[in-house]
């Protein structure tokens, strides 16, 4: 289990988690000296090189150690926790810094097409192939257009290319940077960094305090997680995280079958106005909306509590002792974590809830547990793939007698950017749109520790054993009658 990623960075990152929680559950608090020392065992002398040298993979260690512990990567930054994802700048040089390049499969033909293309005086042929002159070029892609031989290839940072508000970019020395003011914590630019120069900061060190002193705490976990430990049941994983110290394990799904039924009285009320409503599930969406949409976040969005605040919610105000921590893929979810009046107290990924497990020497699936007896139904369960959502407010819709009613899924942040604009020019022909950042919905959070197909897979199995119960069911089950679900009230 120790060894579970193939991506280096990411395992670099995962030793780093557990050693970290290792500490903290001895003694309570983080021996920083002892952390350091780890690291430079983990890049010795002797460790095969992927930097240019073994004091730089040590610095970029030493960043990964201060966010683990809760902290700027950077030290000279200025403290801003709801800044989630962050820049390891040490970590940040092997991109290619030119995005158009003429590479040796130039033939330096007598065609000269791309010098014809380009429009700029910047393509001229050299010696040996075509030369671009830097200082003149534009940069937009005519002259690779133009090449017969496709010599000539356009490339984007890959973080650049996947961010979906343009919120990255480069200062003068080529690293990249992040505005604050644009990015929507989806973690798209950390999931696509192939040198894992972009990391998330960490509240495991705080939460594993909390639990040492023995505080009341529950925790509670997204449908994601689900499928995402092989060969162990949901009932495994619940009863593992409670081992970790946990009063006791509730399924976030609860509270989306909630939201469904709120959100499904909500859509019929953007019916009768003629307005398409957008979900409120995913927070980088919502995120997207409120920064960059704002006026369709004003009328669009739905104003229902997303699953992880309504199941929270209900259990604060049961029981306003208890701190609540939220286990999920998600990277934005720490944001929301921060809102005014927020009941979640910390938020873990499943990656730092995977270190915790090691750290404790706990397998999941080594656990005897009784199959759950009080459960969502699987509608709520389903948020956690692309679809989910819209059919679980489709089906509270319909057993409340309404609809039926059109939908949309904005698959992946890109799409949704898309659909939002339509919305803008008013050209949005569905009655509700889903928005999910990541590609096939929360399974493929940029935290998620298994491959998506196998946890959607999984969970598949698990939940055919299930009965078939009706959204009304579960909340015949889990009563909500009495908790404020509107995320514009304060808590």
């Amino acid at each position: 289990m120790e060894n579970m990623f193939s991506n280096d960075s990411r395992q670099f990152k995962f030793d780093i988690l557990v050693q970290l929680c290792k500490q903290v559950y001895e003694t309570g608090q983080v021996d920083e000296k002892a952390i350091r020392d780890y690291g430079k065992k983990l890049v010795s002398m002797d460790t095969p090189r992927v930097r240019c040298c073994v004091y730089k993979e040590r610095e970029v260690l030493r960043q990964r150690i201060r966010l683990a512990e809760g902290k700027m990567a950077n030290d000279a930054a200025e403290y801003n926790p709801r800044q989630i994802v962050q820049v390891i700048d040490a970590a940040c040089d092997g991109c290619t810094i030119k995005k158009i390049r003429v590479t040796d499969n130039c033939r330096r033909c007598m065609a000269k097409s791309c010098v014809a293309a380009c429009h700029f005086g910047a393509m001229h042929i050299g010696t040996t192939r075509s030369e671009i002159d830097y200082s003149m070029c534009k940069e937009c892609g005519a002259c690779a257009r133009a090449c017969p031989y496709n010599a000539i290839v356009v490339t984007e940072r890959p973080c650049y290319a996947h961010c979906p508000v343009q919120a990255i970019s480069w200062d003068k020395h080529n690293i990249a940077v992040i505005d604050e003011n644009k990015c929507i914590n989806c973690g798209q630019c950390e999931g696509a960094c192939p040198f894992g120069a972009i990391e998330d900061i960490s509240w495991v060190v705080p939460v594993v305090q909390l639990l040492k002193m023995k505080t009341p705490c529950y925790a509670i976990v997204a449908p994601s997680i689900q499928g995402q430990f092989e060969n162990t049941s949901l009932a495994q994983i619940m009863k593992a995280i409670e081992k970790l110290g946990f009063e006791k394990c509730y399924e976030v799904a609860i509270g989306a079958d909630a939201v469904a039924k709120f959100e499904a009285a909500e859509l019929k009320e953007h019916k009768e106005k003629g307005l398409p409503m957008t979900t409120s599930c995913c927070p980088g969406f919502v995120n997207m909306l409120k920064i960059h949409f704002p006026e369709q976040y004003k009328n669009n969005k739905s104003t229902t509590v997303t699953p992880m605040m309504a199941i929270a919610r209900k259990l604060k105000q049961e029981h306003p002792d208890h701190g609540i921590v939220f286990i999920g893929p998600c990277l934005a979810k720490k944001q929301e974590a921060m809102s005014e009046n927020t009941p979640v107290d910390y938020v873990l990924t499943y990656e730092e809830l995977a270190a915790l497990l090691i750290s404790r020497q706990i397998n999941p699936a080594e656990i005897p547990a009784e199959e759950l007896k009080d459960y969502p139904s699987n509608y709520g369960r389903n948020f956690a793939a692309t679809g989910g959502v819209a059919a679980a407010v489709a089906e509270a819709a319909k057993e409340a007698g309404d609809g039926p009613y059109t939908t949309y899924l904005a698959n992946g942040a890109m799409e949704c950017k898309k659909q939002l604009m339509l919305i803008k020019a008013g050209k949005f022909q569905q009655d509700i749109l889903e928005g999910m950042c990541c590609p096939g919905g929360c399974i493929a959070g940029p935290a998620c520790i298994s491959d998506p197909m196998q946890v959607k897979g999984r969970m598949m199995k698990e939940n055919m054993k299930t009965d078939k119960k009706t959204i009304a069911k579960s909340m015949e089950i889990y009563d909500f009658d009495q908790v404020d679900m509107d995320v514009t009230h304060k808590f």
